[in-house]
This record gives C-alpha cells, sequence and structure tokens, in this order.
C-alpha cells in the first residue's frame, strides 16, 4: 500500500507534507537539512540544542543553529528541565528566526537522562506538561518528541502526549522505544496507533524507517499523519524523494554538494573532520565499504573526500 504524501498542519503552520526528518545530534546540522529539504523532506529538526546553553550564550550551541536558505519552516529542539529556562531560551533572539520549537523528551543518553532532561521527563509528567506550558507562552509553535517510556511495562507516552497536547502542543512525534532500548529492536507500532487515537493534534511515527517499504508500513499499522526519518536519512537523504515516488539519478551530486555547502561556513580542513562520521554513513552497503571507511577517517581535505565519492556505486 502506498504511502499517502500530504500536508501536516502543525499549529498556524503547514508542512509541504508529511516525511520529516528527525533531530540527530552531529548530524543534522544547516548542510544536511538543506540537501533534505532539496530531497523533498516536509519538515527538518536541528541537532537537539540546550536550553540552558542558550542562556549561557556559549558559541558551540549558537553554531548549531546555523541555518539555510531553503529551510521554509525552521524548526529547532531544544532539551532542559526547568520550564522558565525553556521559555526563556523560547523568547531569546537566537531563536528568532525559529517558526517551531520541538521539546526533547525521548533522547536516551545518561548525560541527559541522569540530569532530568530528555527521556526522564516521561517519569514526570506534572513538570513535562509545565513545560510546555511555559513554552507556549512565548507564543512559538511547540511540539515534543518523545519515546513509549523509560523501561517496559511502563507506557507513560499515553499519558505525556494527553498532557502535552492539553498544554498547548501543536504536535507530537513519537519513537515507538522504549528508553533502555536506545536504537535496538523493533518498533512498537500498536502503542504508537493508541497515542494516534487518543489525540487531536497531529501525531508523527518515528523509528526504523530505513527504506520505502519502511515507511509505508509504519504509516499503515500506526495511522500516524507522517513518519520521521533517522538513521535512515543519514546513509541515504534520497530516500525523502523515493518515498514519494521521485528516482534520484545523481547520488554523487549529492554528496558532493552535502561537502560543499558545509565549506560556506568553514575551513577546507574542518569539513573534512566533520564529515567524517557522516561519510562512514554515505559508504555503507559498499563493496569496498571498510576501506572507504578507513580512508574518511584520514582524510584531511574535502579533495580526499571527493575521491572517495568518485569511486562509491550509488
Amino acid at each position: 500500500m502506498a504511502m499517502k504524501i500530504k500536508s501536516v498542519d502543525i499549529g498556524r503552520l503547514s508542512t509541504k507534507n508529511n516525511i520529516f526528518l528527525a533531530p540527530l545530534a552531529g548530524f543534522t546540522d544547516f548542510s544536511l537539512r538543506s540537501i533534505c529539504y532539496d530531497l523533498g523532506a516536509g519538515l527538518c529538526f536541528t541537532e537537539m540544542v540546550s536550553a540552558k546553553g542558550l542562556t549561557y550564550n556559549n558559541q558551540n550551541t549558537k553554531e548549531l543553529l546555523l541555518t539555510a536558505d531553503n529551510e521554509y519552516i525552521k524548526a529547532v529542539q531544544l532539551f532542559g528541565s526547568e520550564p522558565d529556562i525553556l521559555r526563556r531560551a523560547c523568547e531569546s533572539r537566537d531563536l528568532e528566526k525559529f517558526d517551531i520549537i520541538d521539546i526533547n523528551m525521548g533522547c536516551p543518553v545518561p548525560k541527559v537522562f541522569n540530569n532530568g532532561e530528555g527521556s526522564k521527563l516521561l517519569d514526570n509528567i506534572p513538570l513535562a506538561q509545565s513545560i510546555v506550558k511555559e513554552c507556549v507562552k512565548s507564543g512559538k509553535t511547540i511540539t515534543v518528541k518523545m519515546r513509549l517510556g523509560t523501561q517496559r511495562p511502563s507506557f507513560a507516552a499515553l499519558d505525556l502526549a494527553k498532557a502535552v497536547e492539553q498544554a498547548g502542543a501543536s504536535m507530537v512525534t513519537v519513537h515507538g522505544r522504549y528508553r533502555d532500548d536506545y536504537y535496538r529492536g523493533e518498533i512498537d507500532y500498536d502503542k504508537i496507533a493508541q497515542i494516534k487515537g487518543a489525540l487531536k493534534i497531529p501525531v508523527i511515527a518515528n523509528g526504523n524507517v530505513f527504506s520505502v517499504k519502511d515507511a509505508e508500513l509504519c504509516l499503515d499499522k500506526t495511522g500516524a499523519d507522517g513518519v520521521m526519518l533517522a538513521r535512515g536519512a543519514l546513509s541515504k537523504p534520497w530516500l525523502f524523494s523515493e518515498i514519494q515516488g521521485i528516482p534520484v539519478e545523481n547520488k554523487k551530486e549529492v554528496i558532493n554538494r552535502h561537502i560543499d555547502l558545509l565549506l560556506t561556513k568553514y575551513s577546507d580542513q574542518r569539513v573534512a573532520v566533520i564529515l567524517r562520521k557522516q561519510m562512514a554513513l554515505y559508504v555503507l552497503g559498499q563493496r569496498d565499504a571498510k576501506k572507504y571507511k578507513q580512508q574518511a577517517f584520514e582524510a584531511t581535505s574535502t579533495k580526499e573526500l571527493k575521491q572517495i565519492i568518485n569511486n562509491l556505486v550509488l
């Protein structure tokens, strides 16, 4: 069954389609988002940004807020656990250009979790609700990304989703795994479907979408309003086009463009370093993937990276 492509109404905003790019730390910078928008993504989120880091005027945090010209809707993801600090971040000049502010309630990483942030908020629904209430007061469109719970059999996400909707959230994205799963195991489509059935605002399904078939299955099983690509888009950003039935002929050109976009902001050597992790994903499935990955991690210039791209069979 082909996936139904449609726009999603998020508060006062409307997306071009219902295939979104997840916020991914270390990956979804302005260059990757720009490429994904070019390839047909309906909405792309920044990497996870610390609300506290913004209030402290942290330079590394500000770098995460660079945007591309073709981001017709600009969406940033924040993490934190103090309602007043999150609201101040929403109202800050740094986030002025962003249309959507997504609150992270799903990150499983110990550093975040042990600080009472990310997926730990699934264990504190009153706090999660007050965070959204405060952030909504900023006048921004607020969305929330969550997991199913911190550990089985808890299904905190159902109550959390209802609570944030009540607090004024305009959309929720549900990663169909538990905090303890990290990125292992199957997605619980039924639980995402339960959340979809309980809310009036849009619900986006996230997890294990690596192909057109995966996207179709995910929407079919969950009844969600859209699907969010994460790791599947890192190795194949052209998946956004393929899901919409548009073949991408020149995939090498896409990767070269990724390099060229980064060169508009950073030095050649820095771009070579920034792209190492991404190159390791671009070469996945290649016959000599291990060799190419090694070359990418040893590269000190974009010229070397482009030589690797030239050798790929995409």
